[in-house]
């Protein structure tokens, strides 16, 4: 194998990249404060001191949630790469792929709303 000007820039990148990954955590041991204890092991809520303790149970209802939002905003981010490939293209034929494509999408949305879903549950204590 050749050694060129190729391999030379990938492997500075390699360098350059695994130096910005590492320096933070290496810098991180000699600049980070050492005290163990008091305001330190405190949580820390917009400067005011916490009322209860931080460890809280959340429901299961704040999960899904979450879920549905990295399923359905991961669908949206392959609209993207569609709209910048598909301005090249001619006929109807990628207009339909996107409409099948986003059709599912609302299929998923309205079989979710359907299930109840998106209707938060009232807890009354």
């Amino acid at each position: 194998m050749v050694f060129d000007w190729l391999h030379l820039g990938i492997l500075v990148a390699l360098i350059v990249g695994l130096t910005f990954a590492g320096a933070p955590l290496v810098l991180s041991l000699f600049v980070a404060p050492k005290a163990k204890g008091g305001d330190f092991a405190m949580p820390y809520e917009c400067g005011m001191r916490p009322m209860g303790t931080s460890w809280i149970r959340f429901g299961p209802n704040f999960y899904i949630y979450a879920l549905l939002f990295l399923a359905f905003d991961v669908d949206v981010l392959y609209l993207f790469p569609v709209a910048t490939y598909y301005p090249e293209a001619t006929g109807l034929i990628a207009f339909f792929k996107v409409f099948v494509f986003l059709a599912i999408l609302v299929l998923a949305i309205a079989y979710f709303w359907a299930k109840g879903v998106f209707t938060w549950p009232r807890q009354i204590r």
